[in-house]
């Protein structure tokens, strides 16, 4: 038999519950690929966008130190505000590159989740310096299949660039005789070829991996039969509760409606299976419906008002009509106010004939 933790049990479809708890411990889907093409993208797009400007606006501002390096003062607190005025010329230049490669690295995480604030994670666990635990990490099916893709992004990659680095090795042995000018743009249009026949290929396995990453993040999530029926009671309430509380109300409802049973001016009744008391008194918009019930309720309701001499007039028709329509404690509707009247007014004149002297 499976231990209660075990997996074998988490046979469920996590509940919508679940994933939210999950989200706000930080357990979310991550894959490692998905940054690294976002990181590898971006670092593309600099080098295409900005590798001119960057390296135009490096080149004079070393030049100008080169041309002018006689004259510069490197005495005292000359030597700090020179390495100030460098490094700030070179942040300017790396500024914009360095905060696109940013938004590219935050990008990776919140395309696969959105942003969680967890501590969690930051809490120590004894599971986590474990030896037994460590060796479990290594050989679980999450190490083999970083191994696996690691091994399979090292062979495919490699090869399609040995691939394309092949036919420019002539080129590349041409360099050391070629004009330094012509250098970086060989090098530029290289790296170009290179870096973006690489981020086709990661697109690839990061799309890939994200797809296993996510697979196993949702297995991890399932639930077992327990589980399902615990969080169940906790949402729901425990359903043997519910049915007590529900026979109590029903029980209240139930003395309450006997209770009022002798204030009724006549009980319409089935005659066997539905019985409806109804009150009224001069000056009230319309009937009020008092009690009402069926089988053995409509019974003790019909045994109640005989006790209490309330007329029982038989009408099949209006009994199941009221009963269906009007709950206790509210005025009849008004589309049986005709049939109600009559019925009332038969009662009243039944009662005028009573008291009448003979």
């Amino acid at each position: 038999m499976a231990e209660p933790g075990d997996d074998s049990e988490r046979t469920e479809e996590p509940s919508q519950k679940r994933l939210e708890e999950a989200l706000k411990r930080g357990d979310v889907v991550k894959s490692q690929e998905v940054n690294t093409w976002f990181v590898m993208a971006g670092a593309t797009l600099v080098l295409m966008a900005f590798s001119a400007g960057m390296s135009r606006d490096l080149t004079a501002t070393l030049r100008g130190l080169i041309a002018n390096s006689w004259q510069i003062n490197v005495d005292g607190p000359a030597l700090p505000a020179l390495f100030r005025k460098l490094g700030g010329e070179i942040v300017a230049a790396v500024a914009i590159p360095f905060v696109i490669l940013v938004l590219a690295a935050a990008a990776g995480n919140l395309v696969q989740h959105k942003l969680v604030w967890s501590f969690d994670a930051l809490v120590p666990k004894l599971s986590k310096i474990s030896p037994v635990a460590g060796l479990q990490r290594q050989f679980s099916k999450q190490a083999l299949a970083n191994f696996a893709k690691g091994l399979i992004k090292l062979v495919l990659v490699g090869t399609v660039l040995a691939a394309l680095m092949w036919p420019e090795r002539v080129h590349m042995e041409a360099l050391v005789r070629a004009d330094p000018a012509a250098l970086m743009p060989f090098t530029l249009g290289l790296a170009l070829k290179l870096m973006g026949t690489v981020v086709a290929m990661l697109a690839v396995v990061a799309a890939a991996d994200y797809l296993f990453q996510y697979r196993q993040w949702y297995d991890k999530q399932k639930m077992s039969l327990r589980e399902l029926k615990e969080e169940f009671k906790e949402s729901e309430g425990d359903p043997t509760i519910k049915g007590k509380l529900k026979q109590m109300r029903q029980a209240r409802m139930r003395k309450r409606m006997i209770a009022a049973v002798p204030k009724a001016s006549v009980v319409i009744t089935n005659p066997t299976h539905f019985a409806v008391a109804l009150q009224y008194e001069r000056g009230m918009a319309a009937p009020l419906c008092v009690a009402k019930g069926v089988d053995a309720l409509a019974l003790k309701i019909r045994e109640i008002a005989a006790e209490h001499r309330i007329p029982v007039v038989e009408n099949p028709p209006l009994a199941r009509a009221l009963h269906a329509t009007v709950e206790v404690d509210q005025l009849i509707p008004p589309e049986h106010y005709k049939a109600v009247a009559e019925v009332i007014g038969y009662v009243m004149r039944l009662r005028r004939a009573v008291v009448a002297p003979r």
